[in-house]
């Protein structure tokens, strides 16, 4: 075992379904050794508890929780700058980040071998509006169906993304936005703008299919806004990764982005809904910012 452990569990995570996990969790850490488990018991704790967990000597963070949990505990690692590793059990909804990491299908017994046994791998994280995302960072429709997503009770896991997402298909007006950074891409009216450091979107969607987290760059989609026959198009081509290249879709590898709205644009960042601080957001790659604890050869 390197250094000292401890679990950040988010109960709210997977919309309450975590309970049902939580014992095999728990059993799996404990039988190595690893007890040391902080709770959350108002939304976006995470942060706090990561700090205080670093400030009496953490050194592996394992986040029992969706990538909401994940990049909360990674923007306290990293405003730390203390030699710490995340590490993740995920039981969210989408569980992106956990799928960039390798170890969405693992059983809590193998992240805790992983997690005790493996080795640490440093990855680029994203940095926008002031706050630093590990997956994605996305404006227009992805806004509006993380939005209506929170509405819909009655679905977990993907379908949740899914279904919101065909609700929205017909009815999102789009936005006005220009892009500086991002060659041949000018101002116009969009449906969405996606930039991404990983490669998977709403658990369903392979929004940025070229995309790594050791390249030093995010991956920028920008979607014109179109008719209801090319909404449907994109939609099956964003859940199989098909949509780069369509007429409507324009693609950049960029280190640093400047998105400009009409007014601060409510954001999605790593499966959270925020507003944005004012009309121009700026986004950057930090490259190799963050320790993580992923599946062996899982990152690329």
């Amino acid at each position: 075992m390197i250094g000292t452990i401890c679990l950040i569990v988010n109960p709210a995570a997977g919309r309450g379904g975590i309970h049902a996990a939580l014992p095999d969790v728990r059993a799996a850490f404990s039988s190595r050794g690893i007890g040391m488990t902080y709770e959350t018991s108002a939304p976006g704790e995470e942060e706090d508890l990561a700090a205080r967990a670093i400030r009496a000597g953490v050194t592996t963070i394992v986040a029992v929780g969706g990538d909401g949990t994940c990049s909360r505990i990674a923007n306290a690692i990293l405003r730390s700058a203390a030699p710490c590793r995340l590490a993740v059990v995920p039981t969210g909804t989408g569980n992106d980040f956990a799928k960039m990491l390798g170890v969405r299908r693992y059983a809590p017994a193998q992240i805790a071998d992983l997690v005790v046994r493996g080795q640490a791998t440093r990855i680029d994280v994203g940095l926008a509006d002031g706050s630093h995302f590990l997956n994605s960072c996305g404006f227009g429709f992805d806004a509006s169906v993380l939005e209506a997503s929170s509405r819909v009770r009655f679905l977990k896991g993907d379908a949740v993304y899914i279904y919101s997402a065909l609700g929205q298909l017909f009815t999102y007006r789009g936005i006005e936005v220009s892009a500086g950074g991002a060659p041949g891409v000018r101002r116009g009216r969009m449906l969405m703008v996606t930039v991404s450091n990983g490669r998977y979107l709403g658990g369903a969607f392979k929004i940025a299919p070229h995309a790594s987290l050791l390249d030093g760059k995010l991956d920028a989609c920008f979607f014109s806004d179109s008719n209801v026959v090319e909404r449907v198009r994109l939609f099956v081509g964003a859940m199989r990764g098909t949509h780069i290249g369509m007429p409507s879709v324009s693609a950049a590898s960029v280190q640093q982005l400047a998105l400009t709205f009409a007014a601060s644009p409510s954001m999605e960042m790593d499966g959270e809904l925020r507003t944005a601080h004012s009309s121009t957001v700026e986004l950057k790659c930090v490259p190799r910012a963050l320790s993580v604890m992923a599946a062996p050869g899982a990152i690329v």
